[in-house]
């Protein structure tokens, strides 16, 4: 479980977070919705300890971040952030093995290295596992770096914007893998995402900020209806359900 208390954050002259409060249950999809600005990814950040806190404070199972070890940390939660530049050239293969280091701590094992192939064969990467990154498409480093995340094989694993650089294939592709993995393998994995759709089929919770405060949260049904997603972004929309799922359509 996830537990947030009075959560508060400024950079610089700008309160970006205003107490903010909420617990996630373990296992499923949440996903932090909101305009840009709303705070999304300094709330992740903020959870992921790559941030410091100004107030409140974030546990993970009973784990207060603030007093937790560092490789305690590192099993118990992991994120993929939008920015991830590789200074070293490394294969796919190798950057993958990074997400196993607090496993293996420098010395991979054959458990860790079946790990990573089975991470690889999960993101469609197997083909190109010893291509060097920087000679990826950006669709593949965003599949390579997700795989590295998924090898460090944390109960929460944090995801800002994992659809980035991605088409619309590999998009769905990748979000029903994540709920495969939070499904079957018992992780709990929160999204930052902007694609209203893909949210609106695979999540099972939702989190809405706007301004740096949360105005809705709840499930598919409480929180994408039009007048929160008015609420929300400002914009009027229409909800169809196709196939038992809600299809949101902008009005031009």
């Amino acid at each position: 479980m996830i537990e947030i208390k009075n959560l508060s954050k400024s950079l610089g002259n700008k309160q970006v977070l205003k107490d903010i409060a909420f617990n996630l249950p373990k296992g499923g999809i949440s996903s932090i919705i909101g305009p840009n600005g709303a705070g999304k990814s300094t709330l992740l950040c903020l959870m992921a300890r790559l941030l410091s806190l100004d107030s409140g404070s974030v546990a993970f199972d009973g784990l207060d971040i603030a007093k937790t070890r560092d490789d305690t940390l590192a099993k118990k939660i992991s994120i993929l952030t939008q920015s991830n530049a590789i200074s070293s050239r490394l294969s796919v293969e190798q950057l993958v093995m990074f997400g196993r280091f607090p496993h293996h701590r420098g010395r991979p094992r054959l458990a860790d290295e079946e790990f990573v192939t089975i991470m690889l064969e999960l993101m469609e990467l197997t083909d190109i596992r010893f291509d060097f990154i920087d000679e990826l498409s950006g669709g593949q480093q965003q599949r390579a770096f997700i795989a590295m995340i998924l090898a460090q094989d944390t109960d929460y694993i944090l995801l800002d914007e994992p659809l980035n650089n991605l088409d619309m294939k590999h998009a769905r592709n990748i979000m029903k893998t994540l709920k495969d993995v939070a499904d079957n393998m018992n992780k709990t994995i929160i999204l930052v995402i902007h694609d209203i759709n893909f949210a609106a089929h695979y999540s099972d919770y939702f989190i809405g900020l706007k301004q740096g405060e949360i105005i809705v949260r709840g499930d598919v049904d409480t929180v994408l209806t039009q007048s929160q997603i008015k609420l929300i972004y400002d914009i009027d929309v229409s909800i169809n359900i196709i196939n038992n799922k809600k299809h949101i359509f902008y009005y031009s």
